[in-house]
């Protein structure tokens, strides 16, 4: 009996091991592509993508965040803060504070963080399923949509 209550137990921890390297490739893979969009080092590539994620989902509603998390790569996700430090409402604002938000993160000029916005929601929406991308455009003012259909 203890002879199959090991193997259980080896097969649980191949399949979390599988499980943890698959969330580490995929991972990877969002960062390489990123980095292809946008020619940013991979270290710049990383924060970019949490300041970009985390400021639109300040402007989405928590269902519409949550939904767009869910098909991004959980690791990306992982560095955001946890759900309960988030804002609990939806702040209304545009697509000029979006981008000062990110240039202020990355300490980086205006105009450089705008084309990294781009390259950054170009490598959501090339993670995340076309129904995803209308409803997270459906959810966003004008002159955010316009920035992210600029990028589809």
């Amino acid at each position: 009996m203890a002879q199959a209550h090991e193997n259980e137990t080896d097969k649980q921890d191949r399949h979390e091991r599988r499980h943890e390297a698959h969330v580490r490739a995929t991972y990877a893979a969002f960062i390489r592509h990123l980095c292809e969009l946008s020619a940013l080092p991979p270290a710049l590539a990383e924060c970019a993508a949490v300041s970009v994620l985390g400021a639109l989902e300040r402007r989405l509603m928590p269902d519409g965040a949550r939904n767009l998390e869910s098909q991004l790569p959980r690791l990306l996700v992982a560095f955001l803060p946890p759900a309960e430090e988030r804002p609990p409402r939806t702040r209304r604002f545009g697509r000029e504070a979006l981008v000062e938000s990110v240039a202020e993160d990355l300490q980086m000029p205006v105009e450089r963080a705008e084309l990294v916005v781009r390259s950054v929601l170009r490598a959501f929406q090339d993670q995340i399923s076309e129904g995803e991308a209308d409803k997270v455009a459906s959810n966003l003012p004008a002159d955010l949509q316009a920035l992210w259909r600029l990028t589809q």
